[in-house]
Parts: C-alpha cells; structure tokens; sequence
C-alpha cells in the first residue's frame, strides 16, 4: 500500500523545483494532488498558468490524479480557492505543502519597503492564510490532517543580503511552533522543512555554484515523510535537509545562571561579567 493512498494534498509552489518534485512523489504514493502556482517569475513578477498544468499532465499521464491551482496564497481569497479547488475535485483535504515562495533580495541598507512586502506577503502571510483555511476544512471533515511548513536555514540562522527572506521564514518558524500547539487538539501536526537544493530559486547563488548533488529530489522523501503516517504523533519540529544530510534546527535555552544572592536585579556590569556563564549551552 502506497503511504497516501486516499489521500489528496495541496502543494503550493508546485510548478517547478522542489514542489514539483514534492508533487510527483506525493501522487505516485497515491495521493490526489493540487498543483498550485501562479505560475510568477523567481521575484514574484508576472504569471502563467503553464508550469502547473505541466506539473498535472505528467502526474496524469504516470497514471496519478491531479488538478491545477493558479491562485495567489498571500490573498484570503486566493487560499479560499486553493482549497475549495481540493474539495470541488476530490472531495476532501488531508495535506497541505507550504512551499510557495519568492526571492526579492538586497542588503538591509539598500532594500525598499516593496521588496520586504513582497516577500513576507508570499512566505509568511501565504502561510498563515493557507493553513488556516485548510484547518478550518480539515476541522469540519473531523479526520484530522498534516501541514509541512517550509522555512529555510536563512531563517534559522540568517544569511547575507536576505533579510526580508529571512525574516519571513524565521516568522515561519514560529508559527509552525504555535501551530502545533495549538493543533494537537484536532489531530492536525504542523512541521516544517528547511532545504537546501539547487533549483531555478537558488541556482546563481554563489552557495550552489558548481553543487550538483543537493536536488530538489532529495528534499521530497523528508516531505513525504511529514505528510504521511509515519510522521505519527510527531510535530513542532524542523527537518532540514542538504543532499544525503538530513538533520533538525532547535531553538535552546541556556542553562543560563542565577545572580549570587538569588533574589536581587542583575546590574548591566554584572551581566558583562557574568556573559560567559549566562550564554553557556
């Protein structure tokens, strides 16, 4: 038995890269699809409805079942339509992919009000207005579901000239932790990824020139993985994944330090004596 059959996922940013690749295994483990992407260029410019129905017709013609979404995530309406998309042509939801995503990078200094918009607009409101739509729906079948948010290792642990991109996916972890908490109580489990792949997204990345080994393929299987039963009761967690290295990101706590008579304010010099014991992990 495939692990989704019965099945039907919605995987945002699916026409190309790693939610294509997101796409293709999910229906060939027997999952019902819809393929949503605008269809934009890599700054979010534009749109054409090809990419995703390419996406469809390979699914269909390897037997699989999948239909086309064109919809923005970052608008109410356009997650709405996501979803009712999933239910008018299947009749149900079970999974949803946060992959869709945008670069519009700069350096802090030089980056405009336009460019931080666009960006947390699609990332982190596009994930927040998709989830919360599919939840609702999810909630109403009383099955529950999987969500697999997608941050990034910008956002865990920031990267030059990608403030606005790290921030987004810094905000995406944080609303994955909510979530699942929050969540546990219907039975959905929120995760997300973190990859690291060589695609139209990232390819002239001075990080990716002359990488050949970190595709979008080897980001899937941990998808897959999220969405489906083997994830178990597992959530709150971030899978990253580089080529063959799959690890976590954990936010810790110090074990920090008490202030000598235990009851009294810490003075700031007190702090700068202190720094090393407080820090310590």
């Amino acid at each position: 038995m495939a692990l989704l059959d019965g099945k039907v996922a919605i995987i945002t940013g699916a026409g190309n890269g790693i939610g294509r690749a997101h796409a293709l295994l999910f229906a060939a483990e027997g999952a019902s699809v819809v393929v949503n992407d605008l269809g934009g260029a890599r700054d979010g410019s534009g749109g054409d409805a090809s990419a995703a129905e390419a996406v469809v017709r390979e699914i269909t013609a390897a037997g699989g079942k999948a239909v086309a979404s064109h919809d923005s995530v970052a608008t109410a309406e356009g997650a709405t339509s996501i979803v009712k998309k999933a239910v008018d042509a299947f009749g149900r939801v079970d999974v949803l992919v946060n992959n869709a995503g945008i670069l519009r990078d700069k350096t802090f200094l030089k980056m405009d009000e336009g460019m931080w918009d666009s960006v947390v607009a699609v990332h982190l409101k596009g994930t927040f207005l998709c989830s919360q739509t599919f939840v609702k729906q999810a909630i109403a079948q009383g099955d529950g579901g999987r969500i697999v948010n997608t941050t990034s290792v910008s956002g865990m642990m920031g990267n030059f000239g990608q403030a606005n991109y790290a921030a987004a996916k810094a905000g995406i972890y944080g609303l994955t932790r909510t979530m699942s908490i929050e969540l546990q109580k219907h039975r959905i489990t929120v995760n997300a990824l973190a990859p690291i792949a060589k695609t139209r997204m990232t390819e002239d990345l001075p990080m990716m020139q002359g990488v050949e080994t970190m595709t979008a393929e080897h980001i899937s299987p941990a998808a897959l993985f999220l969405a489906s039963d083997l994830c178990g009761d597992r959530t709150g967690h971030v899978l990253a994944v580089a080529g063959a290295r799959m690890y976590a990101f954990k936010v810790i706590e110090t074990a920090g330090k008490f202030k000598d008579d235990q009851k009294g304010v810490w003075t700031a010099q007190e702090i700068a004596e202190n720094w090393d014991s407080i820090v310590k992990a």
